[in-house]
């Protein structure tokens, strides 16, 4: 009996370091910071007070998180469709192994491998207004370029453009994966059928890639929300608040303005918001899963 007892034990202690390392670096944090949203500190004083809801009351009523959120809505618009859609027809153009296709793909891979800092600092001299690369060669074919990070209506397309770069490679890897899964006799079937390349992707490939798709539209979602160290190095949120988005909102409110309560409040909200998009992709996922078997 005494050994039943122990063989029923085993598995549960040797889950015990992971599942405390777990606790203690993920899930403690997550409740700490939603006990911050429901709590604040005053200037000057060490106890924090209860104020409830306020903190995301106080988040809708903030002109400057509303912007952030609309700007986050823009940039996710103008990256993820973009990105996805770029990494598929990689995928498509290079899914055969061959020397030169594996040399485009490293090609393409390397900008996610560049560090987010380092390519913005990059991107930093290729925006120079008028002196950048970019301006450089806009002048050889008789363009005059804008000024990509100090103009409100451009800079944030500057950044998606930056982000395009460094994302569309790497979900290109997934994309890639995604094909080699797909089953070959449906392929072959619908080219008897006499389906031409453009049908064959869109009643076929696209379909059958249906469960990629919605994993790579979670890591993209993801991307969107905690990549913002771009937005630190060349914008700072600025001009006028163009390319402030809410995880520099939620940086600036915790490190400058000293606000911990609304900081943790917008970071529940982000949080909850990605963990709802991540149910529906996945549940998207396994609904694609069931229909391809």
């Amino acid at each position: 009996m005494r050994m039943k007892r122990m063989r029923h034990a085993l598995p549960y202690l040797l889950l015990t370091p992971s599942l405390l390392l777990l606790a203690g670096f993920t899930y403690l944090p997550i409740v700490r910071v939603v006990w911050d949203s429901l709590h604040d500190r005053p200037l000057g004083q060490k106890k924090s007070l209860f104020v409830g809801l306020r903190n995301y009351a106080g988040l809708f009523s903030d002109q400057a998180f509303l912007k952030a959120v609309t700007n986050n809505l823009i940039y996710a618009v103008g990256t993820v469709p973009l990105s996805m859609a770029l990494a598929l027809l990689f995928a498509l153009a290079l899914q055969r192994s061959s020397r030169v296709n594996a040399m485009l793909r490293a090609l393409l891979l390397f900008p996610s491998m560049v560090p987010l800092v380092a390519a913005a600092s990059l991107f930093f001299f290729i925006f120079l207004p008028g002196v950048g690369l970019f301006d450089y060669y806009l002048g050889k074919i008789g363009l005059r370029g804008a000024n990509w990070l100090g103009d409100p209506d451009i800079a944030l397309w500057s950044l998606i453009g930056i982000t395009v770069w460094k994302n569309a490679g790497y979900y290109m890897l997934f994309y890639l994966a995604g094909l080699q899964t797909l089953p070959g006799d449906v392929l072959e079937a619908a080219t008897i059928d006499g389906a031409n390349a453009w049908q064959r992707l869109r009643h076929v490939i696209v379909p059958l890639l249906a469960p990629t798709t919605a994993f790579v539209l979670v890591i993209a979602l993801i991307n969107v929300l905690t990549q913002v160290d771009h937005v630190i190095v060349l914008t700072r949120g600025g001009p006028s608040n163009a390319t402030k988005l809410v995880l520099y909102y939620i940086f600036e409110q915790a490190h400058e303005n000293f606000a911990a309560g609304k900081a943790a409040a917008a970071s529940v909200l982000s949080v909850a918001f990605l963990l709802a998009m991540s149910v529906v992709s996945l549940k998207t996922m396994e609904r694609g899963t069931h229909a391809a078997s």
